[in-house]
């Protein structure tokens, strides 16, 4: 059985980085709180971001994001 893995490196690359990363993995799965609300924050400005691209400069993008 061990030679399936071999004939999987890419299987075998996809599940080498949740063992690396074992402990932040575990806290997501575990733990009450979370970052949903940052996460929608970022996307909402990534939103604004790709509308306003290459109609507006920089201070009027940071003022639609500061009243959206």
């Amino acid at each position: 059985m061990h030679g399936h893995a071999d004939d999987q490196p890419d299987l075998r690359s996809f599940t080498a980085g949740p063992r690396r990363d074992h402990d932040a993995v575990v806290n997501g799965l575990t733990m009450t709180y979370s970052s949903g609300v940052v996460e929608g924050h970022v996307n909402r400005i990534k939103m604004i971001k790709r509308q306003m691209y290459g109609r507006a400069n920089l201070d009027l993008l940071r003022k639609r994001i500061r009243l959206a």
